[in-house]
């Protein structure tokens, strides 16, 4: 999930992508490039141990009582996108090894309050797949290999078609919401995936105070939108939130206390909570982030509901009704918040080493001649 993906040539018994770059020798990256992919993999083995435990937890009688059609359709795609993310992890070490590096192996996840039901994991699935994608995207920026860039465009338009998937198994979504997405900076994609972490885990980026939305039931143009934060103390009479859309220049800002869902709007949608009223720009260069005091936190306002999504969950979903009280996008993105918040330090992780979690297997796969070939860096 985030900045780096690579293309491995392996045997002809086990290929997978196949790069046509000449092999180059292990060399040092820059610190911007190696910390990137140093994150991207830390958030790559969180995605794929979530949906790890996700579906070792839920049998297929769950998925059929959540209100799919079919058990098979979402168990299938989880474990595409499960399969997806753990490639992306494994690749991502072993480019990391190619800059002589070590790669960090053991931060260790909670997702106790996302998996207490199949209708709780799925809403939750598909706001941290929003964050995949938000993530890769607003960390171009943060590039400076034209190689890593080019690959980091590759895992990203594999990131979208995880989250198209997702909006379609909600039953309510929108299969492409919008004509673009959100970009997000390493410190705002913390605030979302944080809490996830268990225990400390050193990602070289400092997090954003998290922040949960409190209403329950599902949010709509209208509904005047309640928050929580650690870092909301005392009045909030001077504090705004604002809304940040795909494709728009700045976000909405209104008051806190008035934060109320505005018409028109449709998909995910970051919120934030501000000192100040001036709208935050929609890209991570020139945001401002000083008068930032929590999020964002990640949404869905679902207004477009398509047939697609009410073919994969039945004509008799509850999660289609929008009169019960089955989870919402936004009590997921409460759920995620309120996970235990851990330390994370803003060391360096080149000089991490930390023992693995559940994540992907060791990769093995070589080339014909016997070396590791990662989109033009060879591992010996």
């Amino acid at each position: 999930m985030f900045l780096s993906s690579f293309f491995i040539a392996l045997t002809a018994s086990a290929p997978l992508l196949v790069s046509a770059a000449p092999a180059r020798p292990t060399k040092p990256a820059s610190v911007s490039d190696t910390l990137s992919t140093e994150f991207a993999d830390v958030l790559e083995q969180l995605e794929s141990a979530f949906y790890c435990q996700a579906l070792a937890k839920f049998q297929s009688s769950d998925f059929t009582a959540a209100g799919f059609s079919s058990s098979q359709i979402p168990i299938e795609q989880f474990k595409t996108i499960q399969a997806d993310e753990a490639t992306h992890s494994t690749v991502l070490q072993a480019a990391l090894k190619s800059f002589g590096e070590t790669p960090i192996t053991s931060c260790k996840f909670n997702f106790a309050g996302a998996l207490t039901d199949v209708a709780t994991m799925a809403a939750t699935a598909r706001i941290v797949e929003n964050v995949g994608v938000s993530a890769y995207l607003g960390g171009a920026t943060l590039i400076t290999d034209p190689v890593l860039l080019d690959a980091a465009g590759s895992i990203l338009t594999v990131e979208a078609r995880h989250q198209t998937i997702l909006n379609v198994l909600s039953g309510t979504g929108t299969a492409i919401p919008a004509a673009f997405d959100i970009p997000l900076a390493p410190n705002e994609i913390l605030a979302i995936a944080g809490p996830f972490f268990n225990g400390p885990c050193d990602v070289g980026v400092p997090a954003n105070p998290t922040l949960a939305i409190t209403n329950t039931g599902t949010v709509a143009p209208g509904t005047r939108l309640t928050f929580s934060s650690s870092a909301i103390n005392g009045s909030t009479d001077n504090l705004f939130c604002q809304m940040m859309l795909g494709g728009q220049p700045t976000s909405i800002a209104l008051p806190f206390n008035n934060c109320v869902v505005p018409p028109g709007i449709n998909g995910p949608v970051a919120i934030f909570i501000t000192s100040d009223g001036q709208p935050l720009i929609n890209n991570v260069r020139d945001r401002a982030s000083a008068q930032l005091v929590a999020g964002p936190t990640m949404a869905f306002i679902d207004t477009q509901p398509q047939t697609l999504g009410s073919l994969v969950r039945g004509t008799n979903s509850t999660v289609a009704s929008t009169s019960t009280v089955t989870i919402s996008p936004a009590e997921a993105s409460a759920i995620i918040a309120s996970a235990t918040p851990v330390a994370l330090s803003t060391s360096s992780l080149a000089n991490s080493v930390i023992s693995t979690n559940g994540g992907p297997s060791e990769f093995t796969g070589m080339s014909p001649d016997g070396n590791l070939i990662v989109n033009g860096w060879s591992l010996m």
